[in-house]
């Protein structure tokens, strides 16, 4: 079963239909994912942790950042990843409220962009077969699909981290020896469109939250 947002998407559609538009689209695309990454360490940097600047995570460069399959996914199912940036949290200066700030950091710059994306669609009005309109179309659906699917509340997803800030010490240790099974946990739920709703409740919140200061 495929999740609505999934078939909404229509990425492959335009691969298949404008070759062209598509790779234009590409870039901006990629970079919602490596922002992603990126806003994680820079904040993490900012509050004590060089971790992911030691690295030489803290960088715009593709390369340092995109997973193949990641990238893939993408293209092929509507959301996707970059690699992640190392964090230690173990360095910030031991507030819960900067560990959640860490963790939602990715989440932020998603919306962020997908605020800007349909603001420039409101104020440009670009035409839906210009490469302008398609282009802010699929950052803007795409950043929201980003956010919402990283609110998810299941290990190694930013959404475990930020519920773990919430969590007493004792919870927060069991819950994060999930991590390791984590990503098969979410692929399983996917499939059977489980997850469906949460994802669906997610964007609907996004996109209200977008729409208070754009409408």
């Amino acid at each position: 079963m495929r999740p609505r947002w999934c078939e909404r998407m229509g990425l492959i559609n335009l691969l298949l239909r404008d070759p062209l538009t598509f790779v234009l689209v590409a870039v901006p695309l990629l970079y919602s994912v490596i922002l992603h990454e990126l806003a994680h360490g820079w904040v993490a940097w900012r509050m004590g942790d060089p971790t992911a600047k030691m690295m030489g995570r803290l960088s715009l460069n593709p390369l340092r950042h995109l997973d193949p399959v990641g990238t893939l996914m993408l293209f092929f199912v509507g959301f996707g990843w970059a690699r992640p940036v190392p964090v230690n949290f173990e360095n910030l200066r031991g507030t819960r409220g900067e560990m959640i700030l860490v963790s939602s950091a990715g989440i932020i710059v998603n919306t962020i962009l997908a605020f800007l994306s349909i603001l420039l669609l409101r104020l440009l009005a670009p035409t839906e077969q210009s490469i302008a309109g398609t282009a802010l179309y699929f950052m803007a659906q795409i950043n929201i699909i980003l956010a919402a699917f990283n609110l998810i509340p299941i290990p190694p997803l930013d959404g475990s981290k930020i519920l773990m800030g919430f969590l007493p010490d004792r919870f927060r240790y069991s819950f994060s020896r999930l991590e390791p099974y984590g990503f098969f946990i979410i692929i399983a739920l996917l499939l059977f469109g489980i997850l469906t709703p949460l994802i669906d409740l997610f964007r609907w919140i996004i996109v209200l939250i977008i729409g208070l200061f754009i409408f």
